[in-house]
């Protein structure tokens, strides 16, 4: 009875950091993957920057985020990949805003978080789902039972340049499905994702819009997922079936 008095509490905190709409819109933003200064934050947060920093302040100490120093500035990121499963499925189960964007600039950035974004340091929205698909079609990715890389799966990473035994450090499973919160549908996380992605930031197949998590989708990059996966190049932009 006083371990389940304690994990109860435990969630209860857990719960608390997040309950607070500046500080969970903080952790939507750290989804990025890369570390934010509190001024950063504080503005995105719209938010002062001594409220922002008591914010940050218990998001660290509860460990949500960690914290690291460079000279006089301080910066923030999620602490782990874990804690970005976390954020982006409770996101997902919270579902897309529903209010209707209330200006033309508002529209553009939903719509182009929507078609194609980070989700910590793996592919998600709608390119993640068309990734995801093409492995599985391909018998690169097995999801009879969660998400597990076949052989070949593991061979045609190889065949990208991308070592998955050397990405692969601590627990972290090679492949799993994390819930996308636009497509309502699993894309591909993990240390496969994870690699996936960076090889695509790298390679030049995608680039950051700006300093968000939104991406573009290059013309080299369109040729490789063709080449590839056989995506067809207007996948991106054709309509949802």
């Amino acid at each position: 009875m006083v371990r389940d008095d304690h994990a109860g509490s435990a969630l209860a905190a857990l719960a608390a950091l997040l309950a607070d709409e500046t500080r969970a819109a903080m952790c939507l933003a750290l989804l990025d993957g890369r570390a934010w200064t509190a001024g950063e934050l504080a503005r995105h947060a719209g938010v002062a920057p001594s409220t922002a920093s008591e914010h940050l302040g218990r998001l660290v100490a509860g460990g949500l985020l960690a914290e690291e120093r460079q000279g006089r500035h301080r910066y923030v990121r999620l602490a782990d990949a874990r804690t970005a499963q976390l954020v982006e499925d409770l996101a997902a189960h919270a579902g897309p805003p529903p209010a209707a964007p209330r200006t033309l600039a508002q529209a553009g950035a939903g719509s182009a978080m929507a078609r194609a974004r980070t989700c910590y340091d793996h592919l998600a929205g709608r390119l993640g789902i068309l990734v995801t698909d093409a492995l599985t079609r391909r018998g690169l990715l097995d999801q009879s039972n969660g998400f597990a890389l076949t052989d070949e799966g593991v061979e045609w990473f190889t065949g990208l340049g991308v070592d998955l035994a050397a990405a692969r450090t601590g627990r972290r499973p090679l492949a799993r499905p994390c819930l996308d919160w636009t497509e309502r549908r699993p894309h591909l996380a993990g240390v496969a994702g994870a690699a996936l992605c960076g090889h695509a930031l790298a390679s030049g197949w995608c680039v950051r819009i700006g300093s968000g998590r939104a991406l573009k989708l290059t013309a080299r990059g369109r040729t490789a997922l063709h080449t590839h996966l056989g995506i067809a190049p207007d996948a991106l932009e054709a309509p949802t079936a």
